[in-house]
């Protein structure tokens, strides 16, 4: 099948499902999603899409959907209001290592995830996440305006 091909990343052994892209383009173009929760596979080494969620689902949805003690990639389609009053959107990868997680996953995740973030392009802004205060509403609203 098509979708299950993958990119290889040298460095760390890690490829990208095409899945992924076609996932995120779904987002980005069509603005099927509201975000996108990717991980990594160990078993297919590779990095495969975990979770999406619709485009009424809030940023606290997203929030929840992130596990609390394991790393995860995320995209999230942040829609806002500027100053001058102009309905706006932008897309955030999100590097979430809680610091309550294992080492493996921490190093698993810090070796791919420039490779990974490459293959997706169009992504404005990125947050790199160890404690749940990093991820708060306003750090989204302050990047983005």
């Amino acid at each position: 099948m098509a979708f299950m091909r993958s990119s290889s990343n040298a460095s760390s052994g890690m490829g990208v499902a095409d899945h992924c892209k076609h996932t995120f383009l779904e987002l980005q173009r069509k603005k099927v999603h509201r975000y996108v929760i990717f991980k990594i596979d160990e078993k297919k080494k590779e990095v495969v899409v975990e979770k999406t969620g619709g485009p009424a689902e809030s940023y606290d949805d997203f929030l929840a959907a992130l596990p609390e003690n394991d790393c995860r990639y995320a995209i999230y389609d942040f829609d806002f209001v500027t100053h001058e009053n102009c309905q706006k959107s932008k897309i955030f990868f999100i590097a979430w290592s809680p610091s309550i997680s294992r080492i493996r996953p921490k190093m698993l995740y810090a070796t791919s995830k420039d490779r990974f973030r490459r293959e997706l392009d169009g992504i404005h802004y990125e947050i790199q996440a160890t404690d749940p205060s990093e991820l708060d509403i306003e750090v989204l609203r302050d990047r983005a305006n």
